[in-house]
Order: C-alpha cells, then sequence, then structure tokens
C-alpha cells in the first residue's frame, strides 16, 4: 500500500511542521524550545516513539479480541534514552499494562505479540531504504 504524507513548513514559525494525510486532521511537528524551536507539537523522535507504543497496544487488542479475552484497555508508556543515538544505539523501553487481565499467561501472550506488531518488526528486523530528491515545485493554478 502506497500512502502520500506531505510535510509543509508552517509560516511564521521558526520549524513547525504541519503535516497532511489524506482523510485526517493535520498534524503538527515541532522541535524543543532546547534546539532552536517554539516546543508548540510533539517532535519527529516522539511520533517515532508514539508509533511503536500504539501499534503494540493495536495489535495486543485485536489478538485479545480474537480469543475473546477480558481486556479492558491497554496502557502503554514508552522511554527514550537517545543518550547514545549518535554513536548508533537508540534504546526504546515499553512498559505495557493489560487491564482487565488477570491470568498471568494471557498477559505474558498479549506482551509476546506485541512484539510482532508491524512498527516493532519494521523498527528491528526490517532494511528500511530511503531516497531523497529534490523536484521543482510546480506553479498552482
Amino acid at each position: 500500500m502506497k500512502k502520500t504524507i506531505e510535510v509543509v513548513s508552517e509560516r511564521n514559525h521558526i520549524y513547525r511542521q504541519r503535516v497532511e494525510l489524506d482523510g485526517f486532521d493535520d498534524l503538527f511537528v515541532d522541535v524543543p524550545e532546547a534546539y532552536g524551536g517554539e516546543g508548540t507539537a510533539p517532535d519527529p523522535h516522539d511520533y517515532f516513539d508514539l508509533s511503536l507504543g500504539a501499534c503494540k497496544a493495536i495489535t495486543s487488542q485485536m489478538y485479545a479480541l480474537r480469543k475473546k479475552w477480558p481486556l479492558t484497555g491497554i496502557s502503554v508508556t514508552v522511554n527514550r534514552d537517545d543518550s547514545q543515538e549518535r554513536h548508533g544505539t537508540y534504546r526504546l523501553d515499553v512498559a505495557m499494562t493489560f487491564h482487565g487481565i488477570e491470568d498471568p499467561e494471557q498477559r505474558s501472550r498479549l506482551e509476546e505479540i506485541s512484539h510482532k506488531c508491524p512498527i516493532h518488526r519494521l523498527m528491528t528486523t526490517s532494511t528500511v531504504e530511503v531516497t531523497t530528491r529534490t523536484v521543482e515545485r510546480t506553479a498552482e493554478a
């Protein structure tokens, strides 16, 4: 599936970007004040990290629903350690709480299933190829 995401710099802001995805309200991205931004929106790392947490929660919910387990909700906390990012190591610690699940084996299975979410696999087992090019903007009608 191909999906186009458009990122447009916001006027009158230092680094703030507006992200357009078909069918959704716009999202915004900024840089923390400590790095020269205004801190008005999550930064790119935040979106990277939250995509993992959200994907793990959704994958676990789908599995529990299919198994008809008594899951009533999931809380996910993602803690980032980017202190070694410049040296090639970016650490994410994910803590998950499965509300309504009392059976330790079911909780363990849901955690195991969360490792199979598409974003976890993308981050840990895939080769991601990025092609960047400059294009000329066509005149708008």
